[in-house]
């Protein structure tokens, strides 16, 4: 089943660089959806794919504002921070922030529409591991005390008999829970677990 179609954010005070980049964008077949300022983008959205192209300079709440808010939110839409003031202070402040890409007016349409689709690929590569790790750790959930401990000494590469010396059981009732942990996280192999482990424990 696929999921919602990427789309291209656009947040920009100025109705004629809006209407500009709606057109641009579209112009390759991407859905776009504007806002006239940061607290109407911040009302509209729902966590969508794709990405957030973002005007600096604004009323209200800046670019570098929202940036900031949308991390807050742990929200991890990719941002091109677009602006005419490319004050190095400013790009920093950006970067460190987390934009995907900063861009400065006047830009070129192809080097914009190149980079929109690097963040949109990003995001979706982004997703798809944070899917796979939500579903590892789902899986993980369904493990009793005994197979996590289990799981635990097969990952660290211990045998058989030596997890069935540390946790004071027999080898029989080790293989058992072994083979059901397997089961469980949906591993066929050693290297399998090993990588749902890893997963697991990996950060957003």
């Amino acid at each position: 089943m696929r999921g919602p179609e990427p789309t291209v954010f656009v947040v920009d005070d100025d109705p004629a660089m809006r209407n500009s980049l709606c057109w641009l964008i579209e112009s390759i077949g991407l859905p776009v959806k504007t806002a006239a300022s940061a607290a109407e983008f911040l009302r509209s959205y729902a966590d969508a794919p794709g990405c957030l192209v973002l005007d600096v300079r604004m009323p209200g709440m800046s670019g570098l504002e929202l940036q900031a808010e949308l991390a807050a939110r742990r929200v991890c839409l990719p941002i091109l921070v677009i602006t005419a003031y490319a004050e190095i202070p400013l790009v920093v402040r950006a970067m460190k922030g987390g934009a995907f890409d900063f861009i400065e007016k006047p830009f070129n349409d192809q080097t914009l529409l190149d980079r929109i689709r690097k963040a949109i690929s990003a995001d979706a590569e982004a997703r798809r591991i944070r899917d796979e790790q939500d579903a590892v750790k789902r899986r993980l959930a369904q493990l009793t005390a005994r197979e996590r401990a289990i799981m635990e000494g097969v990952v660290a590469g211990k045998s058989n008999k030596m997890i069935a010396y540390e946790l004071a059981l027999n080898i029989k009732t080790i293989e058992h829970h072994r083979s059901r942990l397997m089961q469980k996280m949906q591993a066929n192999s050693l290297v399998d677990l090993i990588r749902f482990s890893v997963i697991a424990t990996e950060p957003y």
